[in-house]
C-alpha cells in the first residue's frame, strides 16, 4: 500500500479523468480535483468548480500537493477554442499554478505522435506545452498516449453509435495502425508515476502491446454485428473534416489516423513491470463492444 499522497487533478470531468480519479481514490490517494463543470466525487476526493480555474480559487487548497496531474486539453478546434489557447496557454497558466502552489511534480498526457519534427498544428500544440513544461524547472512525467479505450471512451462510443446508423466509413486504405491501451492499464501507470523516482523527467509513450491496423480494429468491434463498412477516399474524408463541424473526424483526428504513429511498448512494460491487456483479445471477446 502507497503512503497517503495528495494530488491535483485539473480536467477532471473526462474520460480518462474520471477513470483516474476513481482508481487513485481506492488506492489512498486524496485528491482535490478541478474542472470547469459539475462532477461526481468518490472516496478521498474534494472537488473545485472554476470556470477560468482562477488563482484566487485553487491555489491555497491545492498548496503543497505531491504531484498535479494535468489532463486539460483539445483534439479538435474552431473559431472559439483552439489549440494554442487551450493545449499551449492554458498549460502555462496550469505550469504557474504548480509552481505557485508549491507542488513539486507535474504530470501531463500529451500525444503518440508529438516531435519537434511536426507540422501538425494539434502535434505543435502539444510539443510547445511538454516544452513549457520541461522548462519549468519541475519535476514532470510527460505520457504520450495512442487511443486509450475503455467503458464510455470516446472512440468507443463513437462507434457504437453507428450501429443505429447500420454503415461505418473508414477514410482511406484502413491499413494504417493504431496502438491502442486499456484505461485500466493507463490508470495503473499513472499512479506508479506518483510515486516512483524513475518516472521523473522522463517522456513515455503511453501504448499497449498491439499494433493493429483501424480497418482491422473495426471489423473486429463489430464482429457478429449487420453494420455495413464502407470505405471512402481519404480527398472526401479530409473535404468533410474541413467544411463540416459536426464531421466524425476532424483534420487532426485523420492526421492522428493516418499517421502510423508507433510507440515503445517494451520501454513501458519494463519500467511499470505491468501485465498489460491485449486490445486484440478483448475487441475478439467482446469485452469492448
Amino acid at each position: 500500500m502507497l503512503k497517503c499522497y495528495n494530488v491535483a487533478v485539473v480536467g477532471a470531468s473526462g474520460f480518462i479523468a474520471k477513470n483516474l480519479r476513481r482508481y487513485l481514490s481506492d488506492n489512498n490517494i486524496k485528491l482535490i480535483s478541478i474542472s470547469r463543470n459539475d462532477f461526481k466525487t468518490f472516496n478521498n476526493e474534494s472537488k473545485i468548480i472554476s470556470k477560468h480555474y482562477d488563482e484566487k480559487n485553487i491555489l491555497q487548497k491545492i498548496k503543497n500537493s505531491d504531484a498535479l496531474i494535468h489532463l486539460v486539453g483539445i483534439g479538435k478546434q474552431s473559431v472559439k477554442t483552439d489549440f494554442e489557447m487551450v493545449n499551449v496557454q492554458f498549460t502555462n497558466h496550469v505550469v504557474n499554478l504548480t509552481k505557485k502552489a508549491k507542488i513539486k511534480k507535474i504530470i501531463y498526457l500529451s500525444g503518440l505522435g508529438v516531435s519537434p519534427n511536426t507540422s501538425s498544428g494539434y502535434f505543435i500544440s502539444k510539443y510547445k506545452a511538454e516544452k513549457i513544461i520541461i522548462d519549468s524547472g519541475l519535476d514532470y512525467t510527460i505520457f504520450r498516449p495512442s487511443y486509450v479505450v475503455g467503458k464510455d471512451d470516446l472512440f468507443t462510443k463513437y462507434l457504437k453509435k453507428q450501429i443505429k446508423n447500420t454503415q461505418i466509413l473508414i477514410p482511406g486504405s484502413g491499413k494504417y495502425t493504431i496502438q491502442p491501451i486499456h484505461i485500466d492499464d493507463v490508470v495503473q501507470v499513472i499512479l506508479r508515476s506518483i510515486s516512483d523516482r524513475k518516472f521523473n523527467h522522463k517522456i513515455i509513450d503511453l501504448v499497449g502491446p498491439d499494433l493493429v491496423t483501424f480497418e482491422k480494429y473495426v471489423k473486429l468491434f463489430f464482429k457478429g454485428t449487420k453494420i455495413n463498412i464502407k470505405k471512402i477516399r481519404l480527398e472526401d474524408a479530409y473535404h468533410d473534416a474541413i467544411i463540416n463541424p459536426k464531421s466524425d473526424f476532424g483534420i487532426d483526428d485523420l492526421n492522428i489516423l493516418i499517421g502510423n504513429f508507433k510507440g515503445n511498448h517494451e520501454k513501458l512494460s519494463k519500467m511499470t513491470k505491468l501485465k498489460f491487456q491485449s486490445i486484440i483479445k478483448l475487441l475478439q471477446s467482446g469485452r469492448l463492444s
